[in-house]
């Protein structure tokens, strides 16, 4: 007799359409990169970034394309996680640089709306852990095994 395998609680309705909502955000903020807001991106580079800062925002725009269509897919879903929330990480200097020398972009033109912006970055890293159902994975493996 054969049985269904149980529902993976990692691959739930809200975590597919909150993943796919976070690929289309990443697929147009990366085509903004590369399009229609490139200034505004060029605002985000730090000034201590030893490269080009048109092409670091070239750069991350193929990037969050690349990784906005691969959320989209679902495809290896939760190394994909890891790899946004890692992605989140590495471009929060950005942020922390665009609040500490009061650069304008984005409407962001007060040290308030800079600093709230700051807050959202860590809610990004966990919308994309939580989508991909990477951090349950994470959990669920560190977890010693049921089986007798």
């Amino acid at each position: 007799m054969t049985t269904r395998p149980a529902a993976d609680h990692r691959t739930s309705a809200p975590r597919t359409v909150t993943r796919v909502l976070l690929g289309a955000f990443l697929t147009f903020a990366g085509l903004s990169h590369l399009f229609w807001a490139r200034e505004e991106f060029r605002a985000q580079v730090p000034t201590w970034v030893p490269l080009d800062v048109d092409t670091v925002v070239l750069a991350s725009g193929v990037v969050e394309v690349v990784l906005g269509i691969l959320l989209l897919s679902g495809w290896r879903r939760t190394v994909v996680g890891w790899i946004v929330a890692a992605f989140f990480v590495a471009v929060f200097p950005g942020n922390v640089s665009q609040y500490l020398t009061g650069t304008d972009a984005f409407g962001l033109d007060s040290d308030n709306a800079r600093a709230i912006r700051l807050l959202f970055q860590p809610l990004l890293i966990g919308w994309a852990l939580w989508s991909t159902g990477a951090w349950a994975a994470w959990r669920d493996r560190a977890r010693p095994s049921r089986a007798a």
